[in-house]
């Protein structure tokens, strides 16, 4: 067996003498012992629970016996369709299928079916009908209740069911699937493991959630499955009930109805984790590389970007529309201590090909390394506010000092030669900051050349819609970030992270974006095409064309021809989007951006045929 390994054969279990596992963990994602990855955290924190976990990695969904490889659990099976939801791991967001899987052992494709948590759930099912079965990842966790799935433009029962799943651990699951585990064990039949945080089960009772002489303790009904499905505006309202309850201290149980009188019920979110306990988790005994197994094969490249980087937080109070991490992470910020941070790192430092080179010391958003005010550890974070959008929030505590220290001693590590930061900085957080120490000393030791950043936009229409800041903020981060370089004689430059065609943005902001562009002589490489993934304000959106925040219309590009469009613009230099360009230009009504002016997107082009200019110049 591979030493320090958790089994992946029966083999395995006998050379370290386990008669029966108590978990069977059923994975999408090549089997990689690695805290990025949730299968390694979920497995290795029951293993420090005295539970025995076995990993059957991408088994062939055709088969039956895959499912087979150690026989009949003690306690259950898990499932996680890995670290990306598999319809985002398999398909680009036109819903052509990628070349490449960076989680699967040689970067093959096709490895794992897609849907991979609910085909996985019904393989076991057809084999083990009585043997609890709990799903979790990214995959389940954003699907948790009924939901618009973009690939088949269909509106989606919860997973729970369509997955024949008995619960689901959503978010990051450290507390759940403790919780879980120790319930099963203690002989509780899984239908009744109904109050746990953090869980989603299944019911035709609700009377114990709901008629309480309490009234705040009382469940939220939400609305059914068929009318949701019959009238999306439900669909967003719902959502937007939702989004209000993602928070551990505030958050209420939502009970939501289905045909035959059966209710898929979500308790509020698991506690975030302290210092204490993130610390513990990442101090787990991980190999810290995928199974020696895979070495044949090529190894698994998702390897390659994490094994030189450390997580310092999870959770975000960014609240962009179109990132999922409210839901599943939360809002409120967690982090690690600066000892078990920079413990991991001096490991790092000891490995044969580490060159000196830490890639990036972060986590959702780098920058935040502690709740954004005082009160959310205490009365949980606000309901119907957010912490930066439309601006900061008065009560934000925008401070670096914690982790610029930690990037200090980091960098004063032996062997230790730069320290990058590769995570997104949230630059109108840093803004708020009144000491600008980290800003400089983020120019001058962290940035490799050039800074990513993610305005996504410059039209504040959009931006409203994308719960980014206005322009302004933008173009302040800009020029203090030149300004500093200037300063420090250094000569970097800033990546924008662009995006098209998101809810709100028409023919019109795409153009501005391109006008804008061109003022500033700068060309990306590559655009992101809003992609509408599960379980976002911004896929609500996309689908509904109501802003479940507010109930207000949005404007919805779902055309593919206009999504080409919104793309070229933004690319308009590059001579293949020419005549994307062009019509675009000439539906805006802005013409005038053809032309052999300085300021004109394209020149004209002549008749192939006739020879004649297609548009003259004005």
């Amino acid at each position: 067996m591979a030493k320090g390994f958790l089994p992946v054969s029966k083999q395995d279990m006998k050379d370290m003498g386990i008669e029966q596992l108590d978990f069977v963990y059923v994975i999408g994602d090549a089997y990689v012992d690695h805290p990025s990855f949730g299968h390694a955290i979920i497995s290795r924190i029951l293993e420090a629970h005295g539970y025995h976990v076995g990993i059957i990695s991408q088994p062939d969904w055709k088969d039956a016996e895959s499912i087979n490889v150690f026989g009949r659990p003690r306690l259950g099976f898990l499932i996680s369709g890995g670290n990306m939801d598999s319809m985002v791991n398999h398909y680009y967001v036109s819903k052509k299928r990628r070349k490449t899987d960076a989680y699967t052992p040689g970067g093959v494709m096709g490895k794992r079916p897609d849907y991979a948590t609910v085909v996985y759930g019904n393989l076991i099912r057809r084999t083990y009908k009585d043997v609890p079965v709990i799903i979790g990842g990214i995959e389940a966790s954003l699907r948790r209740l009924a939901h618009y799935d973009y690939w088949s433009d269909s509106f989606k029962h919860s997973i729970l069911l369509d997955s024949q799943a008995d619960l689901i651990s959503y978010g990051m699951g450290e507390h759940s699937i403790i919780e879980i585990a120790d319930a099963l064990a203690a002989g509780i039949d899984v239908k009744d493991i109904t109050y746990i945080p953090g869980t989603v089960y299944k019911t035709r009772d609700i009377s114990g959630i709901t008629g309480l002489m309490d009234e705040k303790y009382n469940a939220i009904i939400l609305p059914s499955y068929n009318e949701m499905k019959e009238n999306p505006a439900l669909y967003a309202k719902s959502f937007g009930i939702q989004y209000e309850n993602t928070d551990f201290y505030t958050g209420k149980t939502m009970a939501e109805p289905y045909d035959s009188g059966i209710y898929v019920v979500q308790n509020p979110p698991a506690a975030p984790l302290s210092m204490q306990e993130m610390d513990d988790v990442y101090g787990l005994p991980y190999m810290r590389t995928y199974h020696p197994s895979y070495e044949e094969k090529g190894g698994v490249p998702a390897i390659a970007e994490i094994k030189f980087s450390l997580i310092s937080n999870r959770g975000c109070f960014g609240g962009c529309s179109f990132c999922a991490l409210t839901f599943h992470q939360g809002r409120i910020v967690q982090v690690r201590s600066h000892e078990s941070i920079i413990e991991e790192a001096k490991k790092m430092t000891e490995e044969p090909d580490f060159k000196g080179y830490i890639h990036d010391v972060g986590g959702p958003t780098a920058n935040f390394r502690h709740p954004s005010c005082e009160k959310q550890l205490k009365m949980g974070v606000c309901k119907n506010r957010q912490c930066l959008f439309p601006s900061p929030c008065k009560n934000l505590n925008a401070d670096h000092s914690d982790y610029l220290s930690l990037l200090r001693k980091l960098r004063m590590l032996p062997g230790v030669k730069k320290v990058f930061i590769r995570s997104g900085i949230r630059f109108d957080y840093l803004l708020a900051d009144k000491n600008d120490d980290f800003f400089r000393e983020l120019v001058e030791h962290h940035v490799s050349g050039q800074l990513k950043v993610a305005p996504e936009h410059i039209s504040d229409a959009v931006l409203s819609k994308m719960g980014k800041p206005e322009n302004k903020v933008y173009e302040r981060f800009v020029k203090k970030y030149y300004q500093i370089n200037k300063e420090l004689g250094k000569k970097q430059y800033l990546v924008p992270y662009l995006m098209s065609s998101h809810p709100g943005s028409t023919l019109k902001e795409a153009v501005e974006l391109a006008v804008y562009l061109r003022d500033l002589g700068y060309m990306p490489e590559q655009v992101q095409d809003f992609y509408p993934t599960p379980s976002t304000i911004s896929t609500v959106m996309y689908y509904t064309g109501i802003d479940p925040r507010n109930g207000k219309k949005v404007y919805v590009c779902r055309n593919p021809h206009e999504k080409a469009m919104q793309r070229a613009l933004i690319q308009y230099r590059n001579p293949e989007n020419y005549e994307l360009v062009y019509e675009a230009l000439q539906k805006a009504g802005r013409m005038d951006l053809v032309g052999y002016d300085k300021n004109c997107l394209i020149k004209p082009r002549k008749n192939k045929k006739s020879n004649r200019t297609i548009h003259k110049k004005k």
